[in-house]
């Protein structure tokens, strides 16, 4: 089929499409959690004792003692079972940031050969795919493969429900034969144990004695686009790699603000419906959603959760969000810019860390200057923000977020913490030695009788700062739509970790030496801020005043590519930190820098081969089919004396014969392999390898808008941005 027919009969299939039919959903009550074996099911099935156990190793991260975990396995079976499940799976966190699974059956056959079921306590407790087929960093050889998966009974197993039948899914971590992890969750786990001890100490010194399990908390929102599935598999570029490659802007893009918090098209909404009942069925506390600025764009938001949960939660929404939207008819695009010229997609992780005897540790309460335990907690963050920021940089780094960040629609590559007006005030009158005071920000007058007042926040926002205070809570906004969440946890909380480690050593010598508890956590503070002070800014992240200040003046790094950011995983002060808190081995630290360096590799050379590709055998010949037609065209009309204008087939030509010369340069490029070090190879590719592709980009979108509409073999931006 031609270009042209296939275009047609895509626009066609996309237009027509109406929203699918739903049924009218359950009640909040009758599905919320339905599917979740957590403690309400728990309670039901399991012994009293058992139940007490796992509800003490569920909140306080308590060991389980195996003779109960084959009471948990046999109550686990028979209600999945209930549910339709005749398979388990261990469902692990693979450094992809992607979700893995091996499924088995409950099933056994028995010497009369008649079918039985079983599900023991060492089948709950202990699985093992192959640990060398996964991203390892050189921790495997293929000829030594063996890897586990072990129960994390601190993350609730559920049923997955598919048109092919219901699948007990048992959160897990995934570790190698000689103990190393090779997942995600292990190191996020780590962290947070670093964070609460480290937190319990300090808590000590400012005298609580009652003090329960610290956690940390996240809540992300995740930011996603929507087209229609048949202009996405027409296009190779979206199936390969998420992003399109070539498109010329559309006329209409964001330009007009309209699609922001705009109406929900009918079709979405229904989605929308579908998705977050799916969720809700599983425990995941579905809050918010809406349209996003840029058209076809739109977000998701959860409530907060612990953030072990809530990370295997994140991993869930994104696998159920593409399953439920390709059901509706829709491709769900999660890469950071899928769309040239309009905002990309992030993933705003909302961290804190509290617990259930001293409550959120970062709440300022009314009176921010008399909160001492929160000054002390916010001042970690500064502190930590300050050292390890390049860290902080590194773990949201990626082939696909580098288009996003510092593009005027996400925060830039230098972090920086934002504390609002009113917190910013108290401690700089810490560091100025003075008595801190904080201001209220008054009520909001509008001057309209019939409208109740309300109390004003004491401070801004500020959309371009990567790392924001937002009330009670930072939000780390750098953070890239297709990313998984527990990278960039798991550096908060260690980070956090070391700080805390930090103050309760500085705390301990102040009140030794007979200050009062205020004038101690006042003289920890001011030297927080003597010496870190430099990474809070409340300004404009994105002006070039600002970049120029935080280098030259105050001493922090711009790192605006993952080239120049991933290296930092091994910098020695990040392996040392990570080896003090024990959250990660020199050697685990080294494997996450292969394997995320490898991961820019080949996501950059699959982008360029691509690009040749659908250059050489799509875009190429549609020009070149186009100065055919013309030529024919010119020929006819000259019998009848009517001379065209030739510019149009001329600037035709020299624009696909100069897209084709850059094709032969960047097949060249994206083939040379002779690097002494990954270092030299990710930049090779960062700067020469991608500036071949964005010149190779500007030829093929300069013909787009030049070959006849008919013609052009590919979706547009015009059509596939605008959801009908």
């Amino acid at each position: 089929m031609s270009g042209s027919h296939s275009r047609t009969k895509i626009m066609q299939t996309a237009t027509s499409r109406a929203p699918k039919q739903v049924t009218q959903p359950a009640p909040l009550s009758q599905i919320w959690a339905c599917d979740v074996f957590n403690l309400a099911a728990m309670e039901e099935s399991l012994s009293k004792n058992a139940f007490k156990a796992m509800k003490k190793t569920m909140q306080t991260g308590a060991a389980l003692d195996p003779i109960n975990a084959e009471v948990v396995a046999a109550a686990m079976k028979e209600w999945a079972m209930s549910k339709g499940a005749k398979f388990f799976s261990h469902i692990f966190y693979p450094m992809t940031n992607a979700t893995a699974e091996k499924h088995d059956g409950f099933i056994l056959t028995n010497a009369d050969g008649n079918a039985i079921t079983d599900f023991s306590g060492s089948l709950l407790i202990k699985g093992e795919p192959d640990g060398s087929s996964f991203p390892n960093g050189s921790l495997r050889a293929t000829n030594s493969a063996r890897g586990y998966t072990a129960w994390d009974p601190t993350s609730p197993a559920y049923i997955m429900q598919t048109a092919n039948g219901a699948t007990l899914m048992i959160p897990s971590v995934f570790l190698s034969w000689t103990g190393e992890a090779l997942d995600k969750k292990i190191p996020l786990l780590r962290s947070n144990a670093a964070m609460n001890a480290a937190g319990h100490k300090v808590l000590s010194l400012m005298g609580e004695t009652d003090i329960a399990p610290l956690n940390s908390s996240c809540g992300a929102e995740q930011e996603y686009f929507l087209i229609d599935a048949a202009f996405g598999t027409a296009r190779p570029d979206l199936l390969q790699c998420g992003r399109s490659l070539f498109g010329a802007p559309s006329p209409k893009g964001q330009q007009f603000d309209d699609h922001y918090f705009g109406a929900i098209p009918e079709r979405v909404q229904v989605f929308m419906q579908d998705f977050e009942d799916k969720l809700y069925k599983l425990g995941i506390p579905a809050k918010t959603h809406h349209n996003e600025v840029a058209p076809g764009q739109f977000e998701i938001a959860p409530y907060f959760e612990a953030a072990n949960v809530a990370a295997d939660h994140q991993q869930l929404l994104m696998t159920v969000m593409k399953n439920t939207a390709q059901a509706h008819g829709f491709m769900c695009l999660l890469h950071e810019k899928p769309f040239a010229g309009i905002n990309g997609s992030g993933k705003h992780v909302n961290w804190s860390v509290g617990n259930a005897t001293q409550g959120n540790m970062l709440d300022p309460g009314s009176t921010p200057e008399d909160n001492l335990n929160f000054l002390l907690f916010c001042g970690a963050v500064i502190r930590g923000v300050h050292l390890y920021g390049p860290l902080l940089r590194a773990v949201i780094a990626s082939a696909s977020n580098d288009h996003r960040l510092g593009a005027n629609e996400a925060p830039p590559a230098i972090l920086s913490v934002y504390l609002g007006d009113q917190l910013e005030k108290v401690f700089k009158d810490i560091q100025a030695g003075e008595f801190p005071k904080s201001e209220k920000g008054g009520f909001m007058e509008m001057g309209l009788s019939q409208l109740l007042k309300f109390e004003r926040d004491p401070g801004d926002r500020n959309r371009t700062s990567p790392f924001a205070f937002t009330g009670n809570r930072f939000e780390f906004r750098a953070v890239g739509s297709s990313q998984s969440v527990s990278g960039p946890l798991v550096a908060m909380n260690t980070m956090l970790a070391d700080s805390l480690d930090w103050i309760a050593g500085q705390l301990e010598a102040a009140l030794a030496s007979g200050k009062d508890k205020s004038a101690a956590v006042m003289s920890v503070l001011k030297v927080i801020m003597d010496k870190h002070g430099n990474v809070v800014f409340g300004g404009n992240g994105y002006s070039p005043e600002w970049h120029k200040m935080a280098v030259e003046e105050r001493g922090l790094k711009n790192l605006p590519t993952s080239a120049e950011a991933l290296p930092e995983l091994i910098d020695p002060a990040v392996i040392s930190l990570f080896e003090r808190t024990g959250v990660l081995t020199p050697v685990e630290l080294h494997s996450r820098f292969d394997v995320y360096s490898e991961q820019y590799v080949r996501a950059i050379e699959l982008e360029a081969n691509l690009m040749v590709e659908m250059a050489t055998t799509q875009i190429y010949p549609a020009a070149i089919s186009y100065l055919s037609k013309l030529s024919a065209t010119c020929g006819s009309l000259a019998h009848l004396n009517i001379t065209l204008d030739t510019s149009l087939a001329s600037a035709v030509a020299n624009e696909a014969n100069a897209m084709m010369r850059v094709v032969s340069k960047l097949k060249a490029a994206s083939a040379k392999h002779d690097f002494d070090s990954m270092q030299k190879h990710m930049t090779y590719l960062a700067y020469d390898v991608r500036g071949l592709m964005n010149e190779l980009r500007a030829h093929a979108d300069a013909l787009e808008t030049m070959v006849a509409d008919d013609m052009w073999p590919l979706p547009k931006y015009r059509e596939m941005l605008f959801i009908k």
